[in-house]
């Protein structure tokens, strides 16, 4: 955390400043697609959002660590702790756990419903004793909690130019958008941890199971079946993506650039993905570096565009080119006519 960032944000407590600090080394750590993108939002914003996202990591920690030899009981037991903490520290606004003791400031200053925390540990709980899921609602029950929450919990941060429950539904498709990409570019890894995200009927109806996933980790052997498997679930995402999109354009213009950013840059792991002929079972697709920067450079744009209109006092609603713009490379994931 810069102390640019906890001065403008009006953080001036030494343990305070502290505990910011330590969630923005956790977000940069984990979360570098999304770390990229706060880096668009007004400077007074990025540590509430380094504050949620930290949390959501130092929790995903816990769960799904490879490193760590803790076992599902002594998992549970430290996710457990830190649900009490966690309780404590949004009930008093403060904790001797640094995380927490960020998280909960920032909870109390935006007012984030308390909800979206006990559900987010709810389904990180679950990771400890559900490891595949049978169909896609069954999934959609997890990630609401995993995922929709934290676009939910965003949204304060953010801001909107509408009220905030009708933005609310996109927000949390944004969230499970996100997710969804993620189980596929990490499909091979969560295998490593006696998980599959993706649904069974979905596999089945291809004729995948876990068995034949494993098979080719542990081979190496592509199957096409595998591939189409997982181009279906692709297709999938993007139909999330394109429940999201036209939120947006009803967030607080500065906040655009920031998002939207995020966006084409998880519709980029998308691309990746294909243009490796869906081998996440093998290994993890990334985004070029040349294609992050370039799309960083676009972002920088578009905030600069925005705090501009901001200031000279222009219309704060959505902006032709920031509604279109150029579409990302996977063209599915968002049309020109959408919102990103």
């Amino acid at each position: 955390m810069t102390a640019r960032e906890l001065d403008a944000a009006g953080i001036t407590d030494p343990a305070l400043r502290a505990a910011y600090t330590r969630c923005r080394a956790l977000n940069a750590r984990h979360g570098k697609t999304y770390f990229l993108a706060t880096r668009l939002l007004p400077v007074a914003r990025r540590p509430a959002v380094h504050a949620l996202y930290g949390f959501a990591r130092w929790a995903d920690d816990i769960v799904d660590d490879l490193v760590s030899r803790a076992g599902p009981a002594e998992r549970g037991a430290a996710l457990d702790a830190l649900r009490t903490r966690l309780a404590t520290g949004l009930r008093t606004g403060t904790s001797d756990d640094p995380v927490v003791r960020a998280l909960a400031h920032t909870a109390a200053g935006y007012g984030i419903d308390h909800r979206h925390f006990t559900d987010f540990m709810a389904s990180m709980r679950s990771d400890l004793e559900v490891t595949d899921y049978a169909t896609y609602e069954d999934l959609r029950a997890y990630m609401h909690g995993s995922a929709a929450v934290i676009g939910l919990q965003m949204l304060p941060v953010l801001g909107t130019v509408v009220p905030r429950a009708e933005a609310a539904p996109h927000a949390a498709a944004l969230g499970v958008a996100f997710q969804l990409t993620n189980f596929l570019r990490d499909v091979g890894e969560d295998l490593e941890r006696g998980r599959v995200y993706l649904p069974r009927d979905l596999l089945a109806a291809h004729g995948v199971d876990r068995e034949l996933l494993e098979w080719s980790r542990a081979t190496g052997v592509h199957d096409r079946r595998i591939v189409a498997a997982l181009r279906a679930a692709a297709g999938l995402t993007l139909g999330v993506y394109r429940e999201a999109a036209p939120g947006l354009a009803i967030l607080d213009p500065v906040s655009r650039p920031c998002i939207r950013t995020a966006c084409v840059l998880y519709g980029g792991i998308l691309d990746a993905i294909a243009a490796d002929d869906y081998r996440v079972v093998h290994r993890r697709s990334a985004v070029p570096r040349r294609r992050r920067a370039a799309v960083a450079v676009d972002g920088l744009g578009r905030v600069a565009a925005a705090r501009l209109r901001d200031r000279t006092g222009r219309a704060r609603g959505p902006e032709p080119d920031e509604v279109s713009g150029p579409a990302p490379a996977h063209r599915g994931a968002f049309a020109r006519e959408g919102a990103v």
